[in-house]
């Protein structure tokens, strides 16, 4: 028999049961996700509960594991958790209806959004290999869409390609919202993507991800469309941006804190005299959602473990100007960063 993560969550919490109705998190206990669905675990295994609509393919999918699929009645989940003295679950994940309903009825609920957290932030290699996957995807959808970059095209155009590809391709949906930012739009990091047609000498920023099975990717890439002769700053700060990257890469090690490894990169960039236009955090936990722990950032105390996999993503923003930012989704393994992004090139291409 197969013991899903069900187990480890349990055992992590050392609670009698572990009750959640939360979409990823009914992924990530029971490989299988349902709307109007929930999970109960125990000593004797996971049951997932789950209507007419979904029970024979959950029945496929559970089979030869530790989880049990069953027909969802009404009440179950208060007739099932009244037998607990104490249940587990994500209060940040739980509605304050389905609190309430719980507590009137005397069951007793611990929050263990810490667990959640934590067995979640080390990937098993099964994972990985789904998150290997959603980059692989990413980044052959993203190599297919540069010949198609021409004058005159829109950031939401090329955005709706991108994403295309990588549905052709195998992905499941994208992590989040494309964005495709031309020009000085990219000196803002979060930018919405708009209708802003692209013109000869452009920056182009792309921050892009894909699914797989659930689990994410995410990658940015900076390039010039042309070279007008005009981007002399921009080039200067794309490369210490690059270096400031790769610093991670060579330097960050398991065991370091996430302030550690942040610095790296901050600590580089400060001495290129580009410290004030760093706005953001080195990198953010990525699986089941695209942010998660743990915090790769100046504020992030956790320590970095092998199996964990965060994103690597210096930037520079010159507030209407330019933008750089250079992202791969990584992962330590025995003790260094192992990059999940091979097919794109990391230099500044012009197009």
């Amino acid at each position: 028999m197969i013991y899903t993560n069900g187990k480890k969550i349990l055992n992590a919490c050392g609670l009698e049961a572990v009750y959640t109705s939360c979409e990823y998190l009914l992924r990530y206990i029971t490989g299988f996700v349902a709307e109007n669905g929930f999970a109960v675990v125990d000593e004797n295994g996971t049951t997932l509960y789950t209507d007419k609509r979904y029970i024979e393919a959950a029945e496929k999918i559970v089979q030869g594991t530790d989880v049990t699929a069953v027909l969802y009645k009404q009440d179950d989940s208060l007739k099932r958790l009244a037998q607990y003295k104490s249940v587990g679950v994500s209060f940040d994940q739980t509605s304050h209806s389905e609190y309430v309903t719980f507590e009137k009825a005397g069951v007793k609920l611990e929050n263990i959004d810490g667990v959640f957290s934590n067995v979640m932030s080390v990937k098993e290699a099964w994972e990985r290999e789904k998150i290997a996957r959603a980059c692989e995807i990413a980044e052959d959808a993203f190599l297919k869409i540069l010949p198609e970059i021409k004058e005159g095209i829109t950031e939401s155009e090329l955005a709706a390609l991108l994403e295309y590809n990588m549905k052709i391709l195998g992905a499941s949906g994208t992590s989040f919202d494309t964005i495709v930012a031309f020009g000085a739009h990219a000196s803002v990091p979060h930018y919405e993507t708009g209708r802003t047609k692209l013109r000869f000498g452009d920056e182009i920023l792309i921050d892009f991800g894909c699914k797989v099975d659930g689990y994410c990717s995410d990658i940015t890439r900076t390039f010039l469309f042309g070279d007008d002769h005009k981007h002399e700053e921009f080039k200067k700060a794309y490369a210490a941006v690059l270096t400031a990257h790769n610093l991670v890469k060579e330097r960050l090690q398991t065991g370091m804190t996430g302030v550690q490894a942040d610095a790296i990169a901050r600590d580089y960039l400060k001495d290129q005299g580009y410290g004030e236009l760093f706005t953001h955090s080195l990198g953010h936990g990525i699986g089941l959602n695209i942010h998660e722990f743990p915090s790769v950032s100046p504020k992030g105390q956790n320590v970095l473990k092998d199996g964990m996999v965060f994103s690597d993503e210096p930037g520079v923003y010159a507030a209407g100007e330019f933008g750089i930012r250079i992202e791969d989704t990584v992962t330590l393994e025995n003790g260094r960063v192992k990059s999940f992004m091979s097919k794109t090139d990391r230099n500044l291409i012009i197009l």
